[in-house]
């Protein structure tokens, strides 16, 4: 890959190319890249917020939802001035004033299974940090028809949940970890509450994980599920599989499996 870097940019992002796993190859990585980040709430303002700084040349936000007063205990992305204004307005001018030097897109709607195909399909990856069942399923459906790295996180009370989902690669789809809650209502943080610096810690993780897919270093999070306990400061893993008969990407991992 041609780096192409400006003098301003080298200087911007000259910790990230003193890294030998980076280098100015995987900064002309993410300056080519494009994220979807789903929700401008607790999850996706930090992990946003170091996409961009980051220097991913091009991240869309999908929010249809107005800033309150409420929000202002985890949303960082926002401010007290934007209480009332779009979520995804908001977002937009704090991105752009962090890093004049990508794009930000911004989609004021709610995703669901006929508009999530289309919208994921003109990114390289997506984060989907939205608080239901029913846009997560949507978003998951997207990203394997379109074959889209899916990064994952939750947060509820003083913990998190992390992964990533890769289908055609041979790991597991969203559903598969999570099969049966398509009709269930989960509790959403305005019921259960949440501690604010357990949104940024997940959301940065995200974003952790989104550079390190455009960038091709460390290992995947694809088949483990990284969870946060922040009230005994201990994290655990576990590994899980594909699940061969999943509706959702069950005729992929059959094919992935005779391609093999």
């Amino acid at each position: 890959m041609d780096i192409d870097l400006s003098e301003d940019e080298i200087q911007r992002y000259s910790r990230h190319i003193l890294l030998g796993e980076v280098g100015g190859t995987g900064q002309m990585a993410l300056k080519s890249a494009s994220v979807l980040v789903i929700g401008a709430g607790g999850l996706g303002s930090p992990a946003a917020l170091y996409l961009a700084a980051a220097g991913v040349g091009r991240i869309g936000i999908v929010d249809d939802d107005v800033v309150e007063l409420s929000n202002l205990q985890r949303q960082i992305v926002h401010a007290t001035a934007s209480v009332g204004q779009k979520k995804v307005v908001s977002a937009r001018a704090r991105l752009a004033a962090l890093n004049p030097e990508i794009v930000v897109e911004t989609w004021d709607m709610r995703l669901d299974a006929v508009t999530a195909s289309d919208l994921v399909a003109r990114y390289d990856l997506v984060c989907d940090g939205c608080d239901n069942f029913a846009t997560r399923y949507a978003v998951n459906a997207a990203c394997v028809q379109q074959s889209r790295p899916l990064v994952s996180a939750a947060a509820q009370r003083f913990g998190g949940q992390l992964s990533t989902f890769r289908p055609w690669l041979g790991g597991a789809c969203y559903h598969c970890l999570y099969p049966d809650q398509g009709t269930v209502e989960g509790q959403s943080c305005g019921d259960t509450g949440v501690l604010g610096a357990v949104t940024g810690v997940m959301g940065t993780l995200q974003a952790t994980e989104a550079i390190k897919e455009i960038t091709g270093i460390g290992r995947s999070m694809q088949g483990r599920l990284l969870m946060w306990d922040a009230l005994q400061m201990r994290f655990s893993e576990i590994a899980f599989a594909r699940d061969p008969s999943c509706r959702v990407c069950g005729s992929l991992a059959r094919k992935c499996d005779d391609a093999g």
